[in-house]
Order: structure tokens, then C-alpha cells, then sequence
């Protein structure tokens, strides 16, 4: 239903699948929605097709749009990163007042959105980057939603969001996350960790399946078992579903049909890229971005199988299938989570380097639906904060450390089965050596820091005693204190 004459609670700015539904998702749950895409056709194709779903108030230019809005007026951009953005904010801007509310949407840098925010608060407009994970069907039906921005947009936005988020346990998947670019922040990290999940689920595959000689559709059912357990997670119900599927043409598992080259949008390599800005070990989602980034290098992996690279020694399995896929879940369970782990700790380098202040509790809770790491163990993690605010680390809570006492003598032997049969598993490996290099009361770090010292002069710091040392080590290799 459309009604011209009725102001409209919130607006949607570009109607491709992600707006069109979360404008439905408005309009489902009793909010009068504005549509505007600069496309009319898509507009008027989303009146024609759920136009009964609700009270939408279509327009076909920006100006019209605005006015459609009551005030304090509220409109969220759904358009592509980048230029297109900054278009529509421009836009945007110029026709809404003072105090009204610009809302982006989309997976945009954070950095990005700080200066964004700065921008418009400075034309005495709020502007809120504004994460929203669930995908399409998340979008429609109820996503977890991440806003950042100023705390008083918070205030008049809250009620809407919460309207068309999910819910679990009767709390909607949605929360203040902190000022200006927070929002943007966390849900890049969110899918920083999303990649390193999927990764070692693609890599727990790629054993089963030719580590023992399982086809897809018996892998399915196992995925299925798995999602009744600890492992029980949007992700790996997902996972069941694709293995099990059947190519429509060739009859054929659907799996072994899809061209194995990953594709990716960005916000994985920028977790990664901030995480060494940041200095955050976040081992296992870069790797999982890289493992991306070579399932791509197609060119490249042809040369290296044409020019048969030699794979040394490869060693068939030799345990009984049942112990390895029970390994296999084990180890699963424990690189993921070590991925929430090292998620949380940039989140938390990130919010004290910008100043967002944001309550990991939050994140644990809002997660727990409508995303695309919603999992199980999500509660877990929303305990050990609630027990400890300053984790050193997520995998120090008690209970973790508990599970990890039984998960890590798998996660050995599936790392060892891995390396011998020859299967690359990059995430599996790196969050293992992660793990190991946290607990070990030595690292050769000591020796990088003597080299850095002899070529560079770089200084070290001695164990038995306080201050800043060098060795003259193109003289007389005497130890001279420098503070």
C-alpha cells in the first residue's frame, strides 16, 4: 500500500536486493517506509511486487524523497562504496535540515565513515555508519545490526532498528556500538572473523573429502550431527546444505561443479590490513584471506600443476575414520575459536585506539542472531566477558581454557594429517602455531632482536636487568647501556 500524503517514519536509498528488503523489513513491522532509487524502475518495481506488505511512499527524486520523511528525518543509503556513497550524502545533506539523521548501510571502510561523519556533522547534519549482517535473507527477515555514530542519533534510531532486527531470548540483535566509524569498525571484524570461519570449515572439508575418502553428500550429514553440538552455527548449517546439494544439469554433488577460486569484497583484507596497522596478531583471518586470494591466483595454480611441483613424501590416512572425523570436529571447534578470539582482540586495540569504548558483551549479544557468525557458543562468550570485562585474551576464560584442554591433542594430530597427506590447511596450521606461540615461555623473537641490533643498531632489552642495551658489534662487541 502507498499513501503520497503520509510522512514516512524512515527511508531507504537504493533498492538492489539488500535495500529492497531491508525497506520491506520496515514496512513489515509496521514502519511507514520511503523509496527512492535513482533508477525509478526499481522503485516502481518494488511497489508492484510488495507494495502490500506495508505503507511505502515512493519518490523518484531526492528532494521529494526528504520530503516524504517526517522529522527528525531518517534515511539509509544501500548503494555501492565508494563515490556512489559520498554521492547520495551530498545529496542528501543539501536537501535534509539541521538534526536530521544520514544512515550508510553498506560494508563501508570505517575510516571512510569517520570522515564522513565529520562531514556532515559539520553541515549540522548526524551521520551513522551502520554494519548489518544477515545477507539477503537477514535483510528481510531480521539482521543483527551494528550502528555507530553520534550517541543522540542513537536515541531517536533505536526504536526503528530495533523494529526489524532479529531477536534472541528477547533482545533485539542490535546496540549502540560507539562514536563516529565504531559501527563500520566491528563489522569489519565481524566478517574478518566470517572469512577465517569459513576457511577452516572449507578446510575440515577438504580433509573428510580427501583425507578420507568421504563424498559430499556423507559429509553433509555429518556437518548435520556437528550442528547439533558445540559447533552449531549459521555457517556450519549452511555448509550441510550446499554439500548435500546436486547440480540441477549434471546431477553431479553441486561442490565439485563450482569453480574453486574464492571471491571477495573487501572487508577481510581490510581486517587484515588494520590488523597490522594495529599490531594484532589476527593470524588466522589473514590467512584465510590470503587462502582467498590464492584460490584466485588460477594462472599461477595451473603453472604450478602443470610444472608438477613435487609434493615429497605423501602418507595415506592411518587411523580409523570415525577417530579422524571426531579429530576433525575437535580441531574445527578450536580454530574457531581462536578466530573470535583474535576478532575481539582487535576490536578491543581498535576501541582504545580510536576512543569507541566499545563493550564486547554487546557484540556477543547482538551476534547471536540475524548475523552470519551467529553461534552457539556466542552465549559462552558473552559469560566470560560477563566474568571478566578485561580478558587478556577470549581463549584465557576459564571455561575456554577448559575446552581447549580436550580439543588440543586433535587440532595436533589433524595439523600433522594435514601436512602429510599433503592438504593445504593454512587456517587449522596458523591458529595452532598462534596458540603455541601465546603459551611458550620463549620465543625466538630474542634472536630477531639480536639481528636487528647487529645489522641496524636497533637496541634490545635484557632479561636480568632494567633499560635499553646495544652490542658494538663491528668492534670490540662491548655492551653499551643507551638509557
Amino acid at each position: 500500500m502507498t499513501d503520497k500524503n503520509e510522512l514516512a517514519q524512515i527511508g531507504v536509498v537504493g533498492l538492489a536486493v539488500m535495500g529492497s528488503n531491508l525497506a520491506r523489513n520496515f514496512a513489515r513491522n509496521g514502519n511507514t517506509v520511503a523509496v527512492y532509487n535513482r533508477s525509478p524502475e526499481k522503485t516502481h518495481a518494488l511497489i508492484e511486487a510488495h507494495g502490500e506488505e506495508g505503507n511505502f511512499v515512493p519518490s523518484e527524486t531526492i528532494e521529494d524523497f526528504v520530503a516524504s520523511l517526517e522529522r527528525p528525518r531518517k534515511a539509509i543509503i544501500m548503494v555501492k562504496a565508494g563515490k556512489a556513497t559520498d554521492a547520495v550524502i551530498d545529496q542528501l545533506a543539501e536537501a535534509m535540515d539541521d538534526g536530521d539523521i544520514i544512515i550508510d548501510g553498506g560494508n563501508a571502510l570505517f575510516t571512510d565513515t569517520i570522515r564522513r561523519e565529520k562531514d556532515v556533522a559539520a553541515r549540522g547534519k548526524h551521520f551513522v555508519g551502520a554494519g548489518i549482517s544477515g545477507g539477503e535473507e537477514g535483510a528481510l527477515n531480521g539482521p543483527a545490526i551494528m550502528p555507530g555514530g553520534p550517541k543522540e542519533s542513537w536515541e531517536t534510531l533505536g526504536p526503528i532498528l530495533e523494529s526489524i532486527a532479529a531477536n534472541v531470548d528477547g533482545t533485539p540483535c542490535v546496540t549502540h556500538i560507539g562514536a563516529d566509524g565504531a559501527g563500520h569498525f566491528v563489522k569489519m571484524v565481524h566478517n574478518g572473523i566470517e572469512y577465517a570461519d569459513m576457511q577452516v570449515i572449507g578446510e575440515a572439508y577438504q580433509l573428510l573429502r580427501y583425507g578420507a575418502g568421504m563424498e559430499p553428500a556423507e559429509i553433509a550429514e555429518v556437518f548435520r550431527e556437528w550442528n547439533s553440538g558445540d559447533l552449531d552455527s549459521y555457517l556450519i548449517e549452511i555448509t550441510a546444505e550446499v554439500l548435500a546439494q546436486k547440480d540441477p544439469e549434471t546431477g553431479a554433488p553441486l561442490v565439485d561443479i563450482i569453480v574453486d577460486a574464492a571471491g571477495q569484497k573487501g572487508t577481510g583484507r581490510w581486517t587484515a590490513i588494520n590488523g597490522l596497522e594495529l599490531g594484532v596478531p589476527i593470524t588466522g583471518i589473514a590467512e584465510s584471506v590470503f587462502a582467498r586470494a590464492l584460490s584466485s591466483s588460477t594462472a599461477q595454480r595451473s603453472a604450478a600443476q602443470e610444472g608438477q611441483l613435487p609434493a615429497g613424501t605423501i602418507k595415506a590416512l592411518d587411523v580409523d575414520k570415525a577417530e579422524f572425523i571426531e579429530d576433525v570436529r575437535r580441531a574445527l571447534y578450536a580454530a574457531k575459536l581462536i578466530a573470535y578470539s583474535q576478532g575481539f582482540d582487535e576490536i578491543k586495540a581498535g576501541s582504545e585506539e580510536f576512543g569507541w569504548d566499545v563493550d564486547p558483551r554487546d557484540l556477543a549479544t547482538i551476534w547471536r542472531g540475524g548475523c552470519i557468525i551467529r553461534a552457539k557458543f556466542l552465549d559462552r562468550i558473552r559469560a566470560a566477558y560477563d566474568n571478566n570485562a578485561d580478558l587478556p585474551a577470549l581463549i584465557l576464560d576459564p571455561y575456554f581454557k577448559g575446552e581447549l584442554e580436550d580439543l588440543i591433542d586433535p587440532w595436533r594430530r589433524v595439523v600433522v594429517a594435514a601436512t602429510q597427506l599433503g592438504l593445504p590447511a593454512p587456517v587449522f596450521a596458523s591458529s595452532l602455531s598462534y596458540y603455541d606461540s601465546l603459551r611458550a615461555e620463549r620465543l625466538p623473537a630474542a634472536l630477531i632482536q639480536g639481528q636487528r641490533d647487529f645489522f641496524g643498531a636497533h637496541t634490545f632489552k635484557r632479561t636480568d636487568k632494567p633499560g635499553t642495551f646495544h652490542i658494538e658489534w663491528s668492534g670490540d662487541r662491548s655492551l653499551t647501556q643507551t638509557d
